[in-house]
């Protein structure tokens, strides 16, 4: 597992171990941000279910200025924040050991927004889109805020959900990547 593209290009990242996190294998986090863009002009991105915080620093490495890295798992925390120090700019990230609505209440009493959101729940636990609809009500997205979905190839979501609608779909072998987008009226 590596940092694909930018700033940390090439860069090698550490997994959990143990089978109770599944990384996104490289061959999807690149076909994640083709789908997403290559490269983003600044912003702040929120990784709810970081594992080894791969989704995130990528963000940050192609122009992400910020990420919220969140795990709940103590050993997924530990690796992630080698995984920053490997960035050398700690300062671009904020780590927080939470279930996924603590995060979000505690980014929330921090006046945070965010311009992309990566939602990689672990499969047998699908809470996609409650998650979406507390970030819509706790208007935690900017205008035309990204929200990337990697649920199994089998999970059904909604072409629209509250603000955000389902700009494209595409499925690598067993999973399926979802790209929402909210609508300019936040």
């Amino acid at each position: 597992m590596r940092v694909i593209s930018g700033e940390y290009g090439g860069r090698p990242l550490k997994a959990v171990p143990g089978n109770k996190t599944r990384p996104t294998t490289d061959k999807i986090k690149e076909s994640v941000f083709h789908i997403l863009g290559p490269y983003f002009d600044g912003g702040s991105a929120l990784d709810l279910y970081s594992g080894s915080g791969s989704l995130g620093i990528e963000a940050v490495s192609r122009g992400m200025d910020e990420a919220v890295l969140v795990d709940m798992n103590y050993k997924a925390i530990k690796v992630i924040n080698e995984n920053v120090e490997m960035t050398k700019e700690p300062e671009k990230f904020t780590v927080l050991k939470k279930k996924d609505h603590q995060a979000i209440v505690e980014v929330e009493s921090q006046g945070k927004k965010f311009d992309l959101v990566l939602l990689d729940p672990p499969y047998a636990t699908q809470k996609i889109i409650s998650i979406i609809e507390i970030l819509h009500k706790r208007s935690l997205l900017h205008s035309n805020a990204v929200i990337m979905c990697e649920t199994d190839k089998a999970v059904e979501l909604p072409s629209h959900l509250f603000n955000v609608k389902m700009v494209k779909q595409k499925i690598y072998g067993t999973t399926k990547i979802t790209v929402y987008q909210t609508g300019g009226n936040q």
